[in-house]
């Protein structure tokens, strides 16, 4: 299948300054992810700047929302991924994951072979973990290589996997975009790096809609978000747990969950990753903890949030206590409606969160610690309020997303003109 935009804008002036670029961006999430949203809205502006972009994606929502932005869509029935990031490089039974990536071999393979007649300027990966697909295209299309970096990685020579990555790195990416300091240090010395934060377009108008102060009436709940998919190692269920404790300590607390699980594998083969502890349904082991804990009344599954302006103008607090240690787009996202977040990292960099002055930093997800954490933000509400102004200007200034396009289409323009 293939979809392509007839409407394509571009700003006046752009195609003579720098040409139509025609780029391909390979992402690997069927889903609407994080990373596809950062894709969408980095799209967004290069189009404007002369960016012709096709990308080569799984089938299912992502693809759909690239077509309907404009982007000429080539699908595949699976994407085979080298997962060698930190959480989810293989290790004991997460090496059965690879006979998954071996299954889609074929539709990958196919899916590559379809774009033979193809021309691109540039080859874009949109995550590390389909690297070798990129190295392909590089091959195909005698283009200069682009990857994104937006996890964390094991540490640099961490065995032979790590050192095999960072060969490719590199004698083969002409460049390496990480999205923050957090990812830039866990990725080898030597590389061709630019550290190009993900760029926010959420607009202007439901900014202004969250202007601070927005005090809370005197005795109500403290209103806790949690927004992102619905996977253990984002620490959701720790969050539930310190709900437990915060109703348990008579403060008053009411929870927002917006997000899905990841589609569960149909037939023999997901129920032989079930039985092996994989593919686990996240939202109904979740929803049995909120019974269990009588937290059904103070805890709101809201499903998948499409439009996120809608939810963050009715949080006071974000709550983002991944295993990874690290902060992700919601935490930005919500900076930019002025509410402040509680994130699990040690040492975060100040493009990730200024502890005690735009958020709040704990070491490790641990209920207790969210607890004690939110338990601050709901009995010092000064406080809470000064967090979230803070948070709203730092975003703003860190997070713009013409920003973000210009140094990237910087990237493009000088990779062509070494190429040249």
């Amino acid at each position: 299948m293939s979809a392509e935009s007839t409407g394509d804008a571009v700003a006046p002036g752009a195609i003579e300054a720098c040409g139509t670029l025609r780029v391909l961006y390979v992402h690997c999430s069927a889903g609407f992810t994080g990373s596809a949203k950062s894709l969408l809205e980095l799209h967004s502006r290069l189009r404007e700047r002369g960016v012709r972009a096709s990308v080569l994606v799984p089938v299912g929502a992502a693809a759909r929302a690239f077509a309907e932005a404009g982007m000429r869509v080539h699908v595949s029935h699976g994407l085979s991924q080298f997962d060698n990031t930190r959480y989810g490089h293989y290790r004991g039974l997460r090496w059965l994951i690879v006979l998954r990536e071996i299954a889609l071999l074929p539709a990958s393979l196919s899916a590559m072979w379809r774009l033979r007649s193809e021309r691109f300027d540039l080859v874009h990966v949109n995550e590390i973990t389909v690297l070798p697909w990129g190295l392909l295209a590089r091959r195909m299309f005698g283009a200069p290589l682009v990857v994104h970096v937006r996890s964390l990685q094991r540490a640099p020579g961490s065995g032979w996997r790590t050192r095999l990555v960072d060969r490719w790195l590199r004698r083969r990416a002409d460049a390496v975009l990480a999205i923050d300091e957090t990812v830039a240090r866990t990725l080898a010395q030597g590389l061709p790096l630019h550290v190009v934060h993900n760029g926010l377009a959420l607009d202007e108008a439901a900014g202004r809609a969250a202007q601070l102060p927005r005090p809370r009436p005197a005795q109500a709940a403290l209103r806790v978000g949690y927004v992102g998919l619905l996977a253990r190692h984002k620490g959701i269920h720790e969050l539930i747990d310190a709900v437990a404790l915060l109703r348990q300590r008579g403060v008053a607390v009411e929870c927002l969950v917006a997000g899905v699980g990841v589609r569960r594998v149909s037939g023999l083969r997901g129920r032989a990753l079930r039985s092996l502890g994989f593919d686990p349904d996240v939202a109904a082991d979740l929803r049995q903890r909120v019974e269990c804990q009588g937290l059904h009344d103070c805890v709101r599954f809201l499903g998948f949030v499409g439009d996120v302006r809608e939810l963050y103008p009715r949080l006071d607090v974000l709550c983002f206590a991944s295993h990874l240690d690290a902060a992700g787009r919601p935490v930005f996202e919500a900076a930019l409606f002025g509410v402040p977040s509680v994130v699990a990292m040690r040492d975060p960099p100040a493009d990730a969160l200024i502890d005690g002055v735009t958020g709040v930093a704990i070491p490790r997800a641990a209920p207790a610690l969210i607890a004690d954490a939110l338990q601050r933000l709901a009995e010092d509400e000064a406080y809470r309020q000064a967090l979230g102004s803070r948070a709203q200007q730092w975003a703003r200034a860190t997070f713009a997303i013409d920003a973000a396009a210009e140094s990237v289409l910087g990237i493009y323009r000088e990779l062509l003109a070494r190429r040249a």
